[in-house]
């Protein structure tokens, strides 16, 4: 007995031998082909019932070798697809065969971690059709009692994101290339109490903040990290960056990411052909919002000094597409955009500025305390969900007058 059934667009074969119910995945979307597949399927189900053809050896492809007729006992150059697939069948897999170019490449990196993790925290050996939700409360305990980033316990919004990978690479491949036919188990996870974030602070507030309390060296760290500058300090910031004597690509990056809120990833891929300078706008080219599609965009005013510093810049461009490169006209990497920011403020004042993402979140404060409206700021910024505004609220509406027509500075 047999028939098909789709996964997304995908359609498979569903089908009993042996007493169980088994799955042949298509890789096609087409109704025909995979009609065509399906009676194909059951004429030779029908000749191995007549022993015409012989009986699928132990260590084959069930659905494949009933497919091609006792031809194929696994494709050729396909992943081997073991009769009781484990998790490293899974992890393998997925890493060796999945189209990369799917995926923005830092999400890539992400899941390559976090599958690092399973690895440690995992027995690999383990069938798939045996992980049960113990499996996963296991790693969850395991993962959530070790040491993170800045010596803090890893958290639990961490290990959700991890399991969040694992249940994507479940789902979407190990599903889809018939290595098992069930979601993974991962509802009802016990998870150890999170932690609230700082709200957003200025430098004043934190300090004080640190002046009042016995903060230990990691409750400091973590105090900064909720750092946000003042349109003034902003400015004072950047007139630091511009006279800093860095490499000429530097400072317009720098201004780039305070004056529109850009991420550090959408800074690297913008171009030049993005900066409208008649229209007095800017393309952000945005890839975590639609992961169906390539990219999304949106667009941001360009300020004033915004406007100076690329106009400038782009005087001394080395050519290329890119609108912030080497000066062999390269893209910056999300490495070195880091090592970038962190020489610009080594040894000053600036020191505490954790990173790229403190002007993003310096943009959105002052937007917010300016009475700016929100849904220009998720226009601006890309925002989407209410928990990505929650931290802002608390800055006061107007403490720095009237945004004006529109513009930020």
């Amino acid at each position: 007995m047999a028939w098909l059934e789709t996964k997304g667009e995908i359609f498979r074969i569903r089908f009993r031998f042996g007493g169980a119910k088994h799955l042949c995945a298509l890789h096609t979307a087409d109704a025909t082909e995979a009609g065509e597949a399906l009676s194909r399927f059951e004429a030779n189900l029908r000749l191995i019932d007549r022993g015409i053809v012989d009986a699928p050896p132990a260590n084959a492809d069930l659905g494949l070798y009933i497919l091609s007729g006792g031809k194929l006992s696994q494709a050729p150059g396909e992943v081997p697809r073991p009769k009781r697939a484990t998790l490293k069948d899974l992890f393998d897999g997925y890493l060796a065969s999945f189209p990369k170019e799917s995926k923005e490449e830092n999400t890539w990196k992400t899941e390559t971690i976090h599958v690092g993790h399973f690895r440690r925290l995992l027995d690999l050996s383990l069938p798939l059709a045996e992980v049960t939700q113990k499996t996963a409360q296991d790693y969850v305990t395991a993962r959530t009692r070790e040491a993170g980033l800045r010596k803090k316990k890893v958290s639990r919004n961490t290990v959700q994101k991890e399991l969040g990978t694992l249940s994507s690479i479940w789902n979407n491949w190990g599903v889809v290339q018939g290595l098992i036919d069930s979601p993974p188990p991962l509802a009802n996870l016990t998870y150890p109490k999170g932690t609230k974030k700082e709200k957003f602070q200025t430098r004043a507030q934190i300090e004080r903040a640190i002046a009042r309390g016995r903060h230990a060296p990691e409750a400091q760290a973590e105090l900064w990290h909720s750092l946000f500058l003042t349109l003034a300090e902003v400015e004072e910031f950047l007139d630091h960056v511009r006279d800093a004597g860095r490499p000429a690509y530097v400072y317009p990056m720098v201004v780039f990411a305070a004056h529109t809120g850009a991420r550090r990833s959408e800074i690297r891929r913008a171009l030049v052909s993005d900066f409208d300078f008649e229209a007095g706008t800017v393309l952000i080219r945005e890839k975590k919002k639609d992961h169906t599609v390539e990219e999304t965009h949106r667009e941001v005013p360009v300020s004033p000094r915004l406007a100076v510093a690329m106009r400038e810049w782009f005087g001394k461009h080395p050519g290329g597409p890119y609108a912030v490169c080497t000066p062999v006209g390269r893209a910056i990497t999300d490495d070195y955009a880091t090592k970038i920011m962190a020489a610009a403020t080594r040894g000053s004042k600036w020191a505490v500025v954790p990173g790229w993402h403190c002007l993003r979140h310096s943009f959105i404060s002052n937007c917010a305390a300016r009475g700016v409206d929100q849904r220009l700021i998720d226009d601006w910024v890309g925002h989407t969900t209410e928990e990505m505004r929650k931290r802002y609220r608390h800055l006061v509406p107007d403490c720095y007058g009237s945004v004006g027509n529109g513009r930020t500075w």
